[in-house]
């Protein structure tokens, strides 16, 4: 199947996407990361295509060709805008329900559509991100706080001048250090790379990573979004969630004990070995957890029909569904 790029209108954004798969299928849209872009999917899209999946592969704001539609708009990286983006893309592309999966920024938008419009969305896949880790009062391990280098480093105008100036030689390291013993090849960095070279990309890292540790003011208008997710943060979304085993970025740590902030159907698994990217590290893992996910979510006829019912996944494990009591799903 052959994928196009287009552009969706939406309130804050023209936001390209690429799209491919049966134009019947059942739309699933994909969400990257930073540092990264639409390039991550391309060893998973073949395989949901052949499973009857319609995959819409988004560019985030300030990447590739995605772009702000004013001059006044913030270049907001809040976490909240990149979930409002979500719905504000599915609203334009007239997806009524539809599946997600996120990789990092990806997921972190895809945790929060599902937490505050759970009607629309049957199924989430959250990839080197927990649920629950984006308070800025958070604890964190001395581990962590370690992995976090980029964070504080950006919170300062040393981190400032190396986003602004020198980001392809910075996001080259990053993507080094987070895949330990697997080394990204220079030709797939490159193509990535040059999505950072979109004029909103450095003030949109720069304010994602400083709002969250309250060195930035958050954008007004996401205020009312934030006020909802900090009154109710539980998903009543069936959620699948992968972390690389060895991610050193994100430790494992931080995706587990999550299971109270789900009430719907929840699974964590640790792909051992695995680094911060395991959709290009080890796509054929990934795809052995989310194809099976995704078709117990959606049904393989394309419908949302079996969504409500009690899910037994491949390794025979029946887990708690969206709309029936823990109780009925033992």
């Amino acid at each position: 199947m052959t994928t196009l790029l287009h552009t969706a209108t939406t309130p804050l954004l023209d936001i390209a996407y690429e799209v491919g798969g049966p134009p019947d299928g059942f739309p699933v849209l994909l969400l990257h990361g930073w540092p990264d872009d639409i390039r991550t999917w391309d060893a998973i899209v073949p395989t949901l295509h052949a499973a009857g999946f319609r995959t819409f592969a988004p560019y985030l704001r300030g990447f590739g060709p995605t772009r702000f539609r004013g001059a006044d708009i913030p270049r907001s990286g809040q976490l909240a805008a990149l979930g409002a983006d979500l719905l504000d893309l599915a609203d334009a592309l007239n997806l009524d329900r539809f599946a997600v999966v996120g990789h990092d920024w990806g997921a972190r938008a895809s945790y929060i559509a599902a937490c505050t419009a759970p009607e629309r969305i049957v199924a989430c896949v959250a990839l080197s991100v927990g649920w629950g880790t984006n308070d800025p009062g958070q604890t964190l391990t001395l581990n962590q706080t370690q992995n976090y280098w980029y964070h504080w480093l950006m919170a300062l105008p040393r981190g400032d001048a190396l986003v602004r100036d020198d980001r392809h030689r910075f996001t080259r390291h990053i993507w080094t250090i987070w895949n330990p013993g697997w080394r990204v090849p220079d030709a797939a960095f490159a193509t990535t790379a040059a999505a950072f070279d979109n004029p909103d990309w450095a003030d949109v890292t720069l304010h994602s990573y400083r709002v969250r540790w309250g060195h930035a003011e958050p954008d007004p208008r996401y205020a009312t979004l934030e006020a909802q997710l900090a009154a109710d943060p539980v998903i009543q979304v069936p959620i699948l969630t992968l972390h690389g085993g060895a991610d050193p970025c994100n430790d494992p740590a931080t995706s587990k004990d999550r299971d109270a902030l789900f009430a719907a159907f929840y699974r964590r698994m640790v792909l051992p070995n695995l680094g911060h990217f395991p959709q290009r590290q080890a796509p054929e893992a990934v795809l052995k957890e989310v194809l099976p996910f995704l078709m117990h979510a959606v049904g393989r006829e394309g419908s949302a029909s079996r969504v409500g019912r009690c899910m037994t996944h491949a390794d025979g494990a029946t887990r708690r569904s969206c709309s029936k009591s823990p109780a009925s799903c033992r």
